[in-house]
């Protein structure tokens, strides 16, 4: 990878040369410490979503000799807060002559129970779906990552367009499917099709990207996701808005959060009614210019671009069909109103 550059505009630049230096040339570490600072911008994966990993020769236990061992993110796991006891270590080898045995789309679930009988680490993690993505794969790290931007691009009408007009012939592009043994074959397919490539975009889903070393790996992330802003940002600036423009005009600072404070209380009540829950409150500029905008109303019931996003945010937003000048003193007569959002 040419043109490395440490100046990046839309994602943070976390890489501490004296914390790499104390983890020495352990490449699991290394793996690990690139896992925890891409997972620390939320802009670059969301909790609990992607996964990471990196190969190793290591020596069998059995016969002695040197073998290749991927370790990768275990099922459930986040890769912000990572740490050795989250991931799994498999023969890189064993998980290849899967293709062996594979009988297509319909054999899927019977491929995950077999992921253990490729376990070289006993003390792993369970291997998550996305494993063979990895481990079909040649490169030594590598990242699956959702980032906005490349969430932007992979759930776009004409994806497999827009990638390579940000691109070129350095990515390659494949259409969603369902995440499991088959996806690593197309992944796979995708490299062998397009080589010297430099990550793939899975459409309506994510991004693969890799690299010779933890750092170069890292790098690469940064700037693919770099070069995806950039170009929603130019497109942003050509149309002149995002969302169809300001439909509503937002209240003071202050007023907002007296609102908010007044809410909060009732909406975690009516939330709360089978399972106990905790509110959280975010008044972004970002969160703002979406829901003050002309396409609200016709964009929050198409739910999330990102099925990962699922897990965090469930599949759409409840919208409330409150003024800003509501009187929110009555708590009985809002909470009239709201009730049938709920139901």
């Amino acid at each position: 990878m040419e043109n490395i550059t440490k100046n990046f505009k839309y994602v943070n630049y976390l890489w501490d040369d004296k914390k790499v230096d104390s983890l020495g040339d352990n490449q699991v570490d290394l793996f690990l410490y690139r896992s925890n600072i891409l997972g620390a911008d939320l802009r670059i994966t969301n909790y609990g979503g992607g996964n990471t990993s990196c190969k190793t020769i290591e020596t069998d236990p059995l016969t002695n000799e040197e073998v290749e061992v991927m370790w990768v993110k275990g099922s459930g796991g986040d890769i912000g807060t990572l740490t050795r006891s989250g991931i799994a270590g498999l023969y890189t080898k064993r998980l290849r002559d899967l293709k062996n045995v594979y009988q297509g789309l319909h054999d899927e679930d019977r491929m995950v129970g077999l992921f253990n009988h490729c376990i070289y680490d006993l003390d792993s993690k369970a291997p998550s779906i996305d494993t063979p993505l990895h481990g079909l794969l040649p490169f030594a790290h590598i990242d699956h990552l959702h980032p906005d931007a490349l969430i932007a691009v992979a759930a776009a009408k004409d994806s497999e367009k827009v990638t390579k007009e940000i691109w070129g012939d350095t990515m390659g592009w494949v259409p969603w499917q369902r995440p499991g043994f088959d996806l690593g074959l197309q992944l796979e397919k995708c490299l062998n099709d397009n080589p010297g490539i430099r990550g793939i975009v899975l459409g309506s889903h994510g991004l693969f990207t890799w690299g010779d070393t933890s750092y170069e790996c890292y790098m690469n992330s940064l700037e693919v996701i770099e070069m995806a802003s950039d170009y929603i940002e130019k497109k942003i600036k050509k149309q002149g808005s995002v969302f169809g423009g300001q439909k509503v005009e937002s209240l003071p600072k202050e007023e907002r959060l007296e609102k908010a404070a007044q809410l909060m209380p009732l909406l975690r009540g009516l939330c709360s009614s089978e399972n106990r829950m905790i509110g959280h409150f975010s008044d972004t500029d970002v969160v703002m210019e979406y829901i003050n905008s002309n396409d609200l109303e016709r964009l929050a019931p198409m739910g999330t671009s990102c099925p990962d996003h699922f897990l965090r945010t469930k599949i759409q937003p409840l919208v409330l069909g409150l003024d800003k000048n509501e009187n929110l003193s009555d708590s009985n007569a809002i909470l009239k109103k709201l009730k049938p959002a709920f139901e």
